[in-house]
């Protein structure tokens, strides 16, 4: 019983230093100088154009390199003439089980056809308005 005890108290004081060091962090406080309340961190982010060996990142995992640039009239375009955006590898999607970004690219063509749809409206509406 008397080695249960030790062990007891043992740990009690460990558990009372613990809580003593955790509580002077509170009560200390940061080493700002006089008359600052709080340091403000900003980060600027560079906005420039790709290039090849840049890195492209998705919102769903996947990643790349640029390897080539090339003119808006060399990409490959639809039925409609409008040029492709980027393009993707279809065999990377489904082993690797990237099923979000099909659906992202079916929803921007959704969104991209409503937009088509409302800009159109609003031409055919643009003559009774003037």
């Amino acid at each position: 019983i008397e080695k249960i005890l030790c062990q007891h108290n043992d740990l009690k004081k460990e558990f009372e230093k613990k809580i003593e060091i955790k509580r002077r962090k509170i009560t200390q406080g940061d080493d700002l100088a006089p008359g600052v309340l709080k340091i403000v961190k900003v980060y600027l982010a560079v906005k420039r154009q790709i290039q090849p060996g840049d890195k492209m990142a998705g919102r769903h995992g996947n990643k790349g390199v640029i390897s080539k640039i090339n003119p808006v009239e060399d990409m490959p375009y639809d039925e409609n003439g409008i040029p492709v955006d980027i393009v993707l590898n279809p065999l990377g999607v489904p082993s690797r089980m990237n099923i979000g970004q099909i659906l992202e690219t079916h929803l921007g063509m959704a969104a991209k056809g409503i937009g088509d749809k409302i800009n159109n409206m609003l031409k055919r509406e643009e003559k009774y308005l003037i």
